[in-house]
């Protein structure tokens, strides 16, 4: 009997503005919500197939979808910890259990223990770099660590590479073998001497002595002294040798380092690491010596101060004393159908089939998005269109109702007319 499809399709109406109005009163209750994705209430019709002169009401069928793709607004915030990402990808966070989702909401402070966690309790995921460049992963979330910055809270960066550029002056005196300062002799003359400070591996500073001697036209020697085996006084003779020694030559027409001299220096800092110095431009012109560029890495210990997060994801450590050390690699995972993830409470999804497998990748690279500092992705929840939702919702309601009450009423007409 079609008076019963009738008060079905009602009832079937009912039910899907009943889930349009949930999705509708999630939606404004998490406006303000970081990371949130609005739900959607989707219908689809039913149909029954009926004789040519009977028509069945089938009524209407609800499915709730997620708009997880949709880019929220970007809002600026002071804390360097707080994270965005403009485009595709997901910052990939983990629980308590250890187990790994995706999110947008990036929030992030130092718990007590100095690992980054949003407002849901959710750790942020990354690469280490203490071995060098990160290895990341392409199509799983294994391989990560809570990103902590409590573990570089005192450190120390051996000297590894530095560059060194001078202005030698070509009317200098040249000086004989026997009197060089790679003779290590007291009598030891040179063109011209600076100094330098690299870092050993704990961190203390070693002053090097660097001297420029004229070995003939055009040519020069670079000799490098570890001044704590400096003679009292200073100077010549050093208890120990040179810790390098190496030969310059140049072009009359240019002054230039010709193509076959050396153009650095490589040599062991006591008790530290081996350096690299870049000697790169350095000249012989008319001119005093001038000291162009002296630049050496490393750090004595010196706690952290704050972090910075470049849109590539690294995570650097800032120290007291200025120096910047890469620590982290913050990644972004993507799957090939975002708005089919499932939500889970607290701003997460997790993968699942329909969603399709993970990809993990460096921001800005690879049809990633970037990632920005000091910035939180807002809601993409529209409260004006959400309002409207709900009146459309609350009208649907009602017209479906009166579907139903219209329908019980022509039933009562029906068993009553034996009366």
């Amino acid at each position: 009997m079609s008076l019963y499809t009738v008060m079905r399709a009602g009832v079937s109406g009912m039910n899907a503005q009943s889930n349009r109005l949930s999705a509708v009163a999630d939606n404004i209750a998490n406006s303000d919500t970081d990371g949130y994705k609005r739900a959607v209430a989707d219908f689809s019709s039913m149909v029954v197939r009926g004789g040519a002169a009977d028509y069945q009401a089938g009524g209407v069928a609800s499915r709730t979808t997620y708009a997880i793709s949709e880019q929220g607004s970007i809002q600026y915030t002071a804390s360097a910890t707080d994270l965005a990402v403009s485009g595709k990808g997901f910052m990939v966070v983990s629980d308590q259990a250890g187990n790994s989702y995706l999110t947008r909401a990036g929030s992030f402070v130092p718990d007590s223990n100095g690992n980054l966690v949003n407002a849901a309790g959710y750790y942020l995921m990354g690469y280490p770099l203490e071995n060098g460049d990160a290895t990341l992963v392409a199509n799983g979330l294994a391989g990560m660590e809570r990103v902590s910055i409590s573990d570089a809270a005192l450190a120390a960066t051996p000297s590894r590479s530095g560059r060194l550029v001078v202005n030698l002056p070509v009317a200098a005196e040249a000086v004989a073998a026997g009197s060089r300062p790679s003779d290590n002799q007291p009598d030891a003359a040179f063109a011209a001497k600076t100094s330098l400070v690299a870092y050993d591996n704990l961190g203390g500073e070693v002053l090097l002595d660097v001297y420029y001697t004229k070995t003939d036209a055009d040519t020069w020697e670079v000799a490098v002294f570890d001044r704590s085996t400096a003679a009292d006084g200073g100077g010549f003779p050093y208890s120990s040798g040179p810790l390098a020694v190496e030969g310059l030559s140049f072009d009359p027409a240019t002054g230039a380092l010709t193509g076959a001299s050396p153009s650095s220096l490589s040599f062991a800092v006591p008790n530290g690491a081996a350096v690299t110095v870049d000697l790169a431009g350095t000249t012989q012109l008319a001119a005093g010596y001038t000291m162009i560029a002296a630049v050496l890495d490393g750090n004595a210990p010196s706690a952290i101060e704050t972090v910075e997060i470049t849109g590539d994801g690294t995570l650097y450590a800032v120290y007291e004393n200025g120096s910047r050390l890469a620590v982290y690699t913050i990644p972004l995972a993507d799957v090939p159908s975002p708005d089919n993830l499932t939500p889970l409470s607290g701003n997460v999804f997790a993968i699942n089939l329909a969603s399709g497998d993970v990809r993990v990748g460096v921001p800005g690279a690879g049809g990633f998005g970037t990632m920005i500092s000091g910035a939180i992705e807002k809601s993409n929840v529209d409260l004006a269109s959400e309002l409207t939702s709900m009146i459309e919702a609350q009208r649907g309601y009602t017209a479906n109702s009166k579907v139903f009450q219209t329908g019980a009423d022509l039933l009562d007409v029906l068993v009553n007319l034996k009366r």
